[in-house]
């Protein structure tokens, strides 16, 4: 799909509500990786954000410089909605292959899962991950550890060694293992995973 194609796909799931990604806050692993955090103006972006309740959490522990990103105008209006003081400007609607930025930090919350799961796609979002971040900066979140079938729809999933296939050319991994404190319905079949950008 082109651009245009997947706006229009992924309006249509929200005006549907077909979400079943979207559980109405930010999930456990992400609200404790955010206590770690201490900067908060670094520069965080969210790709795929949908609702990004990861953004309005983030957003109430003070962070100023949040960045959500989604293809479909939807999920932004209704986080500007909930969290009126949420900056406009750092709402983003645009294909993630076309954003221009620099950030600290991304967060990768079913956003990876959501890609036809091609060689090309996968390894298309590894480098553009990369060259979203600045020195040092990290990749952090959630993939889903279930294999991908002939038949298999949205959320795609792969395996460990499967992803570190694509992510380690561009990063260090700091750790990559399954989550113990995912939601019930995804326990066991997710991965956590902090990867650090490679110095070139």
């Amino acid at each position: 799909m082109d651009s245009k194609e997947l706006e229009k796909y992924w309006t249509n799931r929200y005006k549907e509500q077909n979400t079943g990604w979207d559980v109405g806050y930010a999930t456990e692993p992400f609200q404790e990786f955010f206590k770690g955090l201490k900067d908060i103006n670094q520069n965080i972006l969210i790709p795929g954000a949908g609702n990004s309740y990861e953004a309005e959490h983030l957003h109430k522990l003070g962070f100023k410089n949040v960045h959500v990103l989604d293809i479909s105008r939807m999920p932004l209006r209704s986080l500007s909605e909930r969290v009126p003081d949420f900056p406009k400007e750092h709402l983003i609607q645009q294909d993630f292959f076309e954003h221009r930025g620099s950030y600290d930090l991304v967060l990768e919350q079913t956003f990876f899962c959501s890609f036809e799961p091609s060689t090309v796609n996968r390894k298309a979002y590894a480098s553009k991950m990369y060259d979203l971040l600045n020195d040092n900066g990290r990749l952090v979140g959630l993939w889903f550890n279930h294999p991908v079938s002939s038949n298999s729809k949205r959320p795609f999933g792969g395996s460990k060694g499967e992803y570190l296939d694509y992510l380690e050319p561009y990063f260090d991994v700091v750790t990559f293992e399954p989550c113990y404190n995912s939601i019930k319905p995804r326990l066991g079949n997710e991965l956590f995973g902090i990867f650090q950008k490679k110095r070139r």
